[in-house]
Formats: C-alpha cells, structure tokens, sequence
C-alpha cells in the first residue's frame, strides 16, 4: 500500500507540474493567430465555473493540497485566455469587468468561509456535467467550424492526460465518487476534443 501510495503522490506531483503550462500553449497559440477562431467562449466560461467549484470544494472539504493544487493554477491560466478571447473578439467593456469583480468576490467568500460549504456540496456534483458541457461547446465549435486553427493540440492533450492521472489519484486520497466520475468523464470528452482538434488543424481552404 505504501508504494502505491508513493506512485499517487509521484502521480500528483506530474499533474500539477504539467498544469503549470496545461494553458499555456493555447494561450500563446491565440496570441500568435491574433485570434479566437475555433474558441467557444461560453465554453472557457463554463469551464471557469467548473474550476472554481472544484478549487473551493476541495479546499473547504479540507482535502490534501496535493490532490488539487492544479485548479488555482489553472484559474489563473484559464483567466488569461478567456481575457484574451475577449480582447480578440472586441468584447473587453465594463460589463465584463464588473463580471469579473462579482466572480472574484464570490469565490472569495467561499474561501474564506463567508459563504456555507453546503452550497458547495450542492454545486460540486453539478460540475461533472458543467464540464462536460464547457468540452462539448469546444467539441461542437471545432466541427461547426471545421477550423482548430488556435486550438493547441497540447493543451487538450495535457488535459486528458492529468485528468487521467487524478482518476488515480483521487481513488487513493479519497475516493470522492463526485470527483472521480467528474474526472472519468472529462478525460473522455478532452480526448474527443483533441482527435477533433487535430482533424481540423490546418483548415481546407474554400
């Protein structure tokens, strides 16, 4: 048991190493292009949603740092994109400041215990299919468009593969059935992401 144990800790260790770049190539992909074609917008926002549940749900259930200290990383990746996305489809205005200074505050009241933890064992399940949805919206966009052009291949790649990796991990941590069939699926529809993203990667001209 102690080895398999060390193979999770190993394991968790890789994943939130990876995660420290997972946005990374999508984000400078879009700043080469100049722009945000092949991007759901809706979809990174869900995606956000899904994130940050997740961050305060482990963080408030008091789970090991180690088995989630990719979701602040993330966060803050995910946060660069979609500001990018914005910037790029001319929709950066105080709307989507003042968005951004509610979603900041709410997150902030979870953390720091202003608002129940009950709420987030209500949200939390509902994650799996927020996130699933987020991967859809990104699935679909690729094929209505039949162009991946600033989609990066190896940010969805690093993303099926860490997803991976939690199934693992959070079955030895805590076995939280919420977090295992939210990351079983996710690994799933990243993977389906990536094939599709890299059909449709050089784009046929008309």
């Amino acid at each position: 048991m102690a080895i398999v144990q060390i193979i999770a800790d190993t394991l968790s260790i890789i994943t939130i190493t990876l995660c420290l770049v997972l946005k990374i190539p999508q984000i400078l992909n879009v700043y080469k292009v100049k722009s945000s074609k092949g991007l759901n917008l809706y979809g990174l926002l869900l995606e956000l949603t899904s994130y940050s549940i997740m961050a305060c749900y482990n963080y408030c259930n008091g789970y090991a740092l180690l088995s989630y200290m990719e979701y602040p990383i993330i966060l803050v990746q995910e946060i660069i994109l979609i500001y990018l996305v914005l910037a790029y489809s001319e929709l950066l205005n105080m709307f989507s400041f003042g968005c951004f200074g509610i979603y900041v505050g709410i997150v902030g009241s979870f953390v720091m215990g202003l608002l129940p933890k009950s709420i987030l064992a209500i949200l939390a399940p509902m994650c799996t299919p927020v996130s699933a949805s987020s991967k859809v919206v990104q699935l679909i966009e690729i094929l209505r468009t039949k162009n991946a052009a600033s989609v990066s291949l190896l940010t969805w790649f690093l993303s099926a593969f860490t997803n991976l990796t939690r199934v693992f991990t959070i079955y030895m941590d805590s076995a939280d059935v919420t977090l295992l069939t939210n990351f079983t699926i996710s690994v799933i529809l990243s993977s389906s992401v990536l094939v599709a993203a890299f059909i449709y990667k050089h784009p046929k001209e008309d």
